[in-house]
């Protein structure tokens, strides 16, 4: 326990010195190189590198890994494995069957591949679109999240929010491919119809899992647990900017736009601290 204690403390010191690189360096950087690997700006080794994906996604993850990691015990540990288990399931489901998003299949390796068909650290790319969904909604809600049906609709509609946001972006980069295609940006409806149900299984996993109070206590006291969803607008704002992608470029600022109500980002502040002066 004392063990866990101290790498919860050096985690966050980290990532608490580190908030303007870890939220803004990052995606910035990542949106660059991703663009310039899809317009083939960049030589083959760099192009699209797997493991520079993964680890820039992993970096801007730190936040909600040291925000959220005092609050996981046992009960909470037990939803993320089951939900691990959803999210490489339903992927795999849905290259192979093509079902409940529409047939598509990765043209990119995010990372290690299992099967060769869907990447091994998909976790990490996969819960933070409900993690951060739940963390905003929490947050802006308030004492209205003790409402249960309130709140996990609420969550629900967010995660196909950013879905909104993410997939098109993804497709314009070529990270995958819809057989068919389809009328939102090369994007089938039935994908977001297939988000509809994987936002309210894993909505609800989280939910059974961790305490609401207990996350929102965390979410109200931890200044950076939502710096991960900075990072997603930035970085899938930025993206779609560029391709061109205005309907998610808008629902990417509408995003930014919650973030403001939850006062939770001072750019300047972040930006003026040097390396011996953050707290």
């Amino acid at each position: 326990m004392a063990d866990r204690a101290r790498v919860e403390a050096r985690l966050h010191e980290l990532v608490a010195a580190y908030r303007f690189e870890i939220a803004v360096v990052f995606p910035v950087v990542g949106a660059v190189t991703l663009l310039a690997s899809a317009w083939g700006w960049l030589p083959p080794a760099l192009s699209f590198n797997p493991y520079f994906i993964l680890f820039g996604t992993v970096v801007m993850r730190l936040p909600l890994v040291a925000g959220l990691a005092p609050l996981v015990d046992r009960r909470a540990a037990v939803a993320v494995a089951v939900l691990t288990a959803y999210a490489f399931g339903i992927e795999l489901l849905g290259v192979t069957a093509g079902w409940p998003y529409g047939e598509f299949a990765y043209r990119i390796e995010l990372g290690p591949m299992l099967a060769g068909k869907v990447p091994l650290g998909l976790p990490v790319f996969f819960f933070p679109l409900v993690v951060n969904s739940y963390l905003l909604v929490v947050l802006l809600l308030g004492p209205r999240a003790r409402n249960r049906l309130l709140r996990l609709a609420a969550v629900a509609a967010t995660v196909v929010w950013m879905d909104v946001v993410l997939d098109p972006a993804a497709v314009g980069l070529g990270f995958w491919r819809y057989f068919a295609g389809g009328p939102y940006y090369g994007v089938p409806l039935s994908n977001y119809a297939g988000w509809v149900l994987s936002a309210v299984v894993s909505v609800s996993l989280l939910d059974w899992g961790f305490s609401r109070a207990g996350i929102q206590a965390r979410v109200a006291d931890c200044e950076y647990l939502l710096d991960d969803l900075v990072s997603f607008v930035i970085l899938w704002g930025t993206v779609n900017l560029a391709f061109g992608n205005l309907l998610p470029a808008a629902a990417a600022a509408a995003l930014g736009v919650g973030l403001l109500q939850t006062d939770r980002f001072d750019f300047a502040v972040l930006r003026d601290r040097g390396p011996g002066t953050r707290q």
